[in-house]
């Protein structure tokens, strides 16, 4: 016995194609083929639309789903302008609804891929409407996401510990712990940065092998990202740096889905600061001077540090399509 969908193509990645379901059927013309077409969770009027919407696709073989019970509410469609603008009428939404009695437990906010979660996370966050990620983490706490805030925080102040810390190895090459410590060591008994003392011991070249071509070309990396921010805006630097830093490149090598997951929320990260608008900030006289990276990476640092929503308080639940199967939701 076989089982295929000719309607879903969420294992691409693995290799389904509906080519093999199509020469299945050439394989062994004597197998019966039983179409399973029943729906017994979704209303008429979903089942309609979505009846509507996978029949413009040429390449499937063809059913028709149906279901027993009522037709249920209508199906509402909403075409944003933008995706700013459809956030604000997801969330315009959640708040009418709660006035009128609907928990926001019962409200769930389905998307696509990981990567949309960040404009919705935003504009939660704006609208004061506690949310919950389900089965995933918010936007700004996802390693990838990370990763290419620390170049970037490097590239904005070469002296953050922290986050040269973080980079130093990612994606890996060749320094290992041990090389770090030394670095540790150079650092605190010069009371140094890190820096600094990666910079002292590649001049010095007092590590050698492998792991001193590495550092070195480390030191060359950050101070080339650098230079090209004198020039760059915030939309061009972060496109330059998740690129040059290696990052792109090397989850677009991870094999299955989680890969190609990061690559796009890489490719979110980017978008966020082509569309960084300090106007909307609320600033303070200090930090109204600020530049847009200086700006962008105060933004994340406080996206970062709210909290989700307690796991057992009233709040709107967010997901991917496919975390979603199975839960049902009043709205």
């Amino acid at each position: 016995m076989v089982v295929g969908d000719d309607d879903q193509s969420i294992y691409g990645w693995r290799g389904a194609r509906i080519e093999n379901i199509r020469q299945f059927t050439h394989d062994f013309p004597n197998a019966q083929t039983i179409k399973l077409e029943q729906n017994y969770r979704s209303t008429g009027n979903i089942l309609q639309a979505a009846n509507a919407v996978i029949a413009n696709n040429p390449d499937r073989l063809g059913k028709e789903l149906r279901t027993d019970g009522d037709s249920g509410e209508p199906v509402h469609l909403y075409a944003g302008f933008n995706e700013m603008d459809e956030a604000r009428f997801i969330t315009d939404r959640i708040k009418d609804a709660a006035t009128k009695g609907t928990a926001r437990s019962d409200i769930a906010v389905l998307y696509r891929s990981n990567a949309q979660s960040r404009i919705l996370e935003e504009a939660m966050l704006r609208a004061a409407i506690p949310y919950r990620i389900y089965g995933g983490q918010r936007f700004f706490e996802r390693a990838e996401i990370k990763n290419a805030l620390a170049y970037l925080r490097l590239v904005n102040s070469p002296n953050d510990d922290t986050s040269l810390e973080r980079v130093i190895n990612i994606p890996t090459r060749g320094i290992g712990e041990k090389t770090v410590e030394k670095l540790r060591e150079a650092a605190r008994s010069q009371e140094i940065s890190l820096w600094q003392a990666l910079r002292n011991l590649v001049k010095a070249s007092v590590v050698g092998g492998k792991a001193g071509k590495s550092m070195a070309a480390f030191v060359e990396l950050i101070e080339s990202m650098s230079h090209a921010g004198e020039t760059l805006d915030l939309g061009e630097l972060s496109d330059h740096v998740v690129t040059m830093s290696g990052l792109i490149d090397h989850h677009s090598k991870e094999k299955g889905e989680k890969g190609q997951a990061r690559v796009e929320n890489l490719e979110e990260l980017v978008n966020a600061c082509r569309q960084f608008d300090m106007d909307e900030l609320d600033l303070d006289e200090e930090t109204e001077a600020m530049t847009p990276l200086d700006a962008f990476l105060a933004h994340a640092a406080l996206e970062a540090g709210t909290n989700q929503a307690d796991q057992f308080q009233d709040s709107v639940q967010m997901m991917t399509l496919h975390s979603a199967k199975g839960l049902e939701f009043p709205l």
